[in-house]
């Protein structure tokens, strides 16, 4: 092949037109991702983009907005069960899903109900 898949650069989630706060509360505030400043030819499209790891989650406004059942970024995270304890004191409903060698893993829903999966390798 004359190309090559090099990585992931970002993840688009959406949300509703006005979502950007509660957006900011669970990606930024309970999560701890850092706010990224969207490009200046880009900020009138509404949403926020945060940086996660090298990678980076773009929350994009969509008119019609419906949560995916099943689409979903996988975020690997430190200390797994300090998060569920968090997310869990915050009631954020946990969901378990069958287990994967090597990795514990949860789901929980962001404020407009995009899938989130944490994982932890061991």
């Amino acid at each position: 092949m004359a190309f090559e898949v090099k990585g992931i650069d970002h993840i688009q989630l959406v949300c509703p037109k006005g979502g950007e706060d509660e957006a900011r509360k669970f990606y930024n505030e309970i999560l701890g991702m850092k706010e990224l400043p969207k490009p200046e030819n880009l900020k009138g499209r509404g949403g926020c983009w945060f940086i996660c790891g090298n990678q980076e989650i773009h929350i994009s406004i969509q008119e019609d907005f419906i949560a995916p059942k099943k689409a979903h970024p996988g975020l690997i995270v430190t200390d797994i069960e300090a998060l569920r304890e968090q997310l869990l004191q915050l009631n954020f409903v946990i969901k378990e899903e069958p287990p994967i060698e090597g990795r514990t893993r949860f789901f929980v829903n962001d404020p407009f109900g995009n899938r989130v999966e944490f994982l932890e390798f061991h």
